[in-house]
């Protein structure tokens, strides 16, 4: 990894007038943030892609004025400042004496767990939650800025411009990052609506509904403890940020579909639309703008996969994202938001509980276990081994039944809310799959089915592995070898991946096939 001698010297505790006893480095597409534990500091990196331009000093001076200045509107207690930054004889100041080599927006640190998007992933943000971010969302659109210069950014002429560059930026990760033929569907489903529309987009300019937004609303951005505050706006680009206020909801709409959480997604569009009072904009136009929102994303992600300075494990993070945001935004051309059934199946000591568990952290996509379900039913705690041989106990053909129509009931009621759901079972029987995939439809969820092989010599030292240190599972080789006379293939359509293979390409292969 590379990177400027600055950066490298701003790790160094020394260069900051807190003293703090470490310093950490985090980097976006367009900034490198260094987290002390009361305070930020963000840097503009020197970088120009057309829609932003941060390549002076000058320009990156003025940005972090306008970022602070902006961000006082809805997180007026996080955004402390702008300060200078020095650089002499190989030592970096933050306030230092002498002549300014870089700047930097200087923030009140907020903790992680304070964020919505981590008040997600803790169960903590409900309904209730969803209602004070939209009430507070609407309350500043209704107060926001306008003006004919800024209303004149709600040309369909101006939006189009907006989407054709979007195409044009990433036309070299079509076939790649985004399938062809999505590419294809999203491009020909935005210029349809833009012409069938036209109408629309000039009432809402007519209608007062461009005003000087957010425009980066996401659920990092929301912070929930001690009232809702709103970060990191939007100050690079005017044409981003002076939008239509369905856009600017639509984003945070949309972050909640990608989070797999389209019910709380449903709970804030339904309060928001309440809040604002505008029915117009919370309807198809909020539809068309979610799909653009999560273009842009995948477009974000998708350059910052292939920076040169971005390290091998952060540039596989941003290629993830970028996949699935396209790929939400693919479901938004389509038709509109659908959950995702994910089946992993195979043979015991194949590896399916192990990929089944790397999907679900790189996809936020809950997993509903067999082994988990059927100890759950049969009242035993997960790391309780059962004694029963094959066939018999807990692992009779009846219990099994039972088993597989608990797994089946869950992962149903999971999309029937519209969250998507990993299923990981053996799934011997072709029947029992078959009814999975029933129940996946009958929720109006997609479904993707991953089979997991090994041959029998990684089977025994995946299986000696896991005895070793103890997991949920209780088949052994011989219980393996009885399982393999009696699996029945499928004729579902479906991915193969072999224990053979580094597990790194089989993880991803298995994501580009989901969201691919």
């Amino acid at each position: 990894m590379r990177r400027p001698p600055l950066i490298t010297a701003l790790l160094s505790p020394g260069a900051y007038p807190e003293r703090p006893p470490d310093v950490t480095l985090v980097q976006t597409h367009i900034s490198y943030v260094f987290i002390l534990p009361e305070v930020v500091y963000k840097i503009k990196k020197p970088v120009d892609f057309g829609f932003l331009d941060f390549s002076t000093l000058d320009k990156r001076r003025h940005y972090c004025e306008e970022e602070v200045r902006l961000n006082r509107r809805l997180a007026p207690d996080v955004y402390l400042g702008v300060v200078p930054i020095t650089f002499n004889k190989g030592q970096a100041g933050v306030n230092g004496a002498g002549e300014p080599v870089e700047y930097a927006v200087k923030m009140r640190r907020v903790p992680d767990n304070a964020l919505l998007y981590h008040a997600i992933k803790d169960g903590r943000a409900g309904p209730e939650t969803m209602g004070k971010i939209a009430r507070t969302i609407a309350a500043f659109h209704k107060t926001a800025e306008t003006s004919e210069r800024v209303a004149a950014f709600g040309q369909a002429l101006m939006i189009g411009y907006n989407v054709e560059e979007n195409f044009e930026q990433t036309a070299r990760f079509a076939g790649s990052i985004i399938g062809q033929g999505r590419y294809e569907r999203i491009k020909a489903y935005t210029r349809g609506f833009m012409i069938a529309e036209a109408g629309l987009f000039a009432r809402r300019i007519d209608n007062g509904f461009i005003k000087d937004c957010h425009g980066d609303m996401h659920s990092e951005h929301v912070v929930v403890s001690d009232g809702i505050e709103i970060m990191d706006c939007i100050e690079f680009n005017e044409r981003f940020r002076f939008s239509d206020t369905a856009a600017d909801a639509a984003f945070l709409s949309m972050d909640l579909d990608f989070l797999g959480r389209h019910d709380l997604a449903s709970v804030f569009d339904r309060a928001y639309c309440e809040a604002s009072g505008d029915n117009e904009g919370c309807g198809s136009l909020m539809e068309f703008y979610r799909c653009y929102r999560a273009y842009v994303r995948g477009k974000v992600a998708a350059f910052k996969s292939i920076e040169q300075e971005v390290g091998e494990d952060e540039a596989l993070e941003a290629y993830m994202d970028a996949l699935r945001h396209f790929h939400l935004a693919g479901l938004y051309a389509d038709g509109g938001y659908r959950p995702m059934l994910v089946v992993v199946r195979g043979l015991s000591g194949t590896g399916k509980t192990t990929l089944a568990q790397a999907i679900s952290q790189a996809a936020d996509m809950p997993v509903v276990s067999s082994d988990i379900v059927r100890k759950r039913l049969a009242g035993m705690r997960t790391d309780e081994h059962a004694s029963n041989a094959y066939n018999e106990g807990i692992y009779s053909p009846e219990f099994t039944d039972k088993t597989y129509n608990a797994l089946i009931d869950e992962a149903g009621r999971m999309l029937a809310s519209g969250r998507p759901v990993i299923v990981e079972a053996t799934f011997a029987s072709a029947g029992r799959l078959d009814a999975a995939i029933e129940a996946a439809i009958g929720a109006g969820a997609r479904v993707r089915i991953i089979e997991c092989r090994a041959d029998d010599e990684i089977v025994k030292r995946n299986m000696a592995a896991r005895a070793a240190i103890g997991t949920v599972s209780d088949a052994d080789f011989a219980i393996y070898k009885r399982q393999k006379e009696g699996f029945e293939a499928t004729q579902a359509q479906y991915l193969i991946v072999n224990a053979a293979t580094t597990f790194k390409r089989n993880l991803r292969l298995s994501l580009e096939y989901i969201f691919n």
